[in-house]
């Protein structure tokens, strides 16, 4: 069957947003199965490299369009200014994500026209493999990176099935994976081994997750206030805010604490050094502990700018430590050249945070260290621990507030997971309106809030595991599994290549 290619491409950008409904939180696998399969069957069908590249755009564009839908919501929170940008801009960066399995597929047919051994079924599944998963790794990567719901995702409702990301991370998990859901493309028997490799990674991923441990670490509490972003930086309100922030830290168990954690921007103005605030912010702080809250850091002199930051403050109100965000999000959070477009800075919306220096690890007395992680910057595999020693546990101060009860906060929870599976340490996690979680070093949820739910939760501190292979070597663990596919590749051609001439022989 044959398709033209306008026709092609409908096929092609369906498949690709029904692929899309098996990312958190509906976890609808079987279509999974289905846009990869077709994915794969117009890749098959197309007559070259150009037609290839345009079915896989449309694909990336429909999946895309539907996996990234919950970004429009930010445009409608009031006063909603920017409201009717909101949707011409999501299926723009649709579109240009789209390139991404485009590039996969173009260049995979060009290798395969170029490399006739290479006409095998499975060689074909894995050189289509290789290609997106290397078109995946760039689009997290290029021009600041979008790493946002990766192939690998599909098996976030399965914790054991996602304990390979420590070992090659969640773009090599994401190649595994391809060659799974592409199986039925390559028949029946193909198929039953894809059944048997899942069965058997659930079974090994189980093995490999050490028993829930009882708690033994500090007692820290996450504060969930659940403050709507229409409401949160209204002047009249600040007040308010603070009080329940506050209060809620406050509750009953406060003096056992090590720590209480708020979200990201938990504070409703700017935090300068010396600020009256910071003193009152104190009485949030436990008895010979920390308060660790997300913030909008300032110096005395405002031109110096605004960080997006993490600061840990002591009984006294002394800022004690501090992590500016480094990874921001391009055109949310970050102009570029803001300062030099100040003059039209109310043409371009609200303004821009200044970048942070590095990541960083951060080593205050009477709790383990840990790397700070604020937002955005949790989609990102190998980039979420400060140079020098490993940390003990990693936080993750987020304020998803913007997207509602949209699946992004659910997917970016899903991220927060792979990233301690990645790294073999626990992370917590504080959220604004939520999902606050406790994370293990496997990625299982210990404890959660959900969304738009007030309260806290009050949790030791879980135990790391060893350094990962992942951890370790980050994406050259990925470069490893890539080198053993091409290897892989070129043995099944030359297997289909002798068997083809064996099979020619009178």
């Amino acid at each position: 069957m044959t398709l033209t290619s306008w026709r092609a491409a409908g096929v092609a950008f369906l498949a690709g947003a029904l692929a899309a409904l098996a990312m958190p939180p509906l976890h609808w696998l079987p279509l999974a199965v289905l846009g990869i399969v077709a994915f794969v069957w117009l890749w098959d069908t197309a007559p070259g490299p150009k037609s290839a590249l345009l079915r896989g755009w449309a694909w990336g564009t429909g999946h895309f369009a539907v996996g990234s839908y919950w970004i429009v919501e930010a445009f409608f929170v009031p006063p909603a200014d920017f409201a009717l940008l909101g949707p011409p801009i999501v299926v723009g960066l649709a579109a240009l994500l789209g390139f991404f399995p485009g590039m996969a597929a173009g260049a995979a047919k060009w290798v395969a026209r170029r490399w006739p051994s290479s006409g095998g079924r499975y060689c074909r599944l894995l050189l289509l493999a290789i290609a997106w998963t290397i078109a995946e790794w760039l689009r997290g990567h290029l021009f600041t990176g979008y790493s946002w719901n990766p192939l690998g995702h599909v098996w976030a409702f399965a914790t054991p099935l996602l304990q390979g990301a420590a070992l090659f991370g969640v773009y090599g998990l994401g190649l595994l994976t391809f060659m799974i859901l592409a199986a039925p493309a390559a028949g029946w028997r193909a198929s039953l081994l894809a059944l048997i490799v899942v069965g058997a990674a659930g079974f090994a991923g189980q093995a490999a997750m050490t028993p829930i441990e009882a708690p033994s670490g500090p007692l820290v509490r996450i504060v969930q206030p659940n403050t709507l972003q229409a409401e949160k930086w209204r002047p009249e309100l600040r007040a308010q805010h603070m009080a329940k922030l506050v209060e809620m830290s406050r509750r009953p168990g406060f003096d056992g604490l090590a720590a209480v954690i708020w979200p990201e921007t938990a504070p409703p103005f700017i935090v300068e050094p010396g600020s009256a605030a910071l003193e009152y912010m104190a009485t949030a702080v436990p008895p010979d502990g920390y308060l660790l809250t997300g913030a909008a850091r300032g110096t005395r002199n405002r031109e110096d700018g605004v960080w997006n930051s993490l600061l840990v403050i002591d009984g006294t109100g002394k800022i004690v430590a501090t992590y500016d965000k480094v990874h921001l999000v391009p055109l949310g959070e970050y102009i570029p050249f803001h300062k030099q477009l100040a003059p039209v800075a109310g043409f371009i919306g609200r303004g821009s945070f200044e970048v942070g220096e590095s990541r960083a690890t951060l080593d205050v007395p009477r709790l383990p260290s840990f790397s700070p992680i604020i937002c955005y910057e949790v989609i990102f595999p190998a980039a979420v621990t400060g140079p020098g020693a490993r940390p003990r546990w990693l936080l993750n101060v987020t304020n998803d507030a913007w997207f509602g009860l949209s699946s992004g906060p659910y997917q970016h929870l899903a991220s927060a997971r792979l990233r301690a599976v990645e790294e073999g340490l626990p992370m917590l996690r504080a959220a604004n309106t939520g999902v606050s979680a406790v994370i293990d070093a496997h990625g299982r949820v210990l404890a959660a809030l959900d969304m738009q739910q007030e309260g806290v939760i009050d949790h030791a501190i879980p135990p790391a595991r060893g350094p990962t292979p992942y951890g370790r070597w980050g994406d050259g663990a990925l470069m490893v599994l890539l080198m053993l596919a091409v290897a892989l590749l070129v043995a099944l051609s030359r297997y289909t290549s002798t068997e083809k001439t064996n099979n020619s022989k009178p």
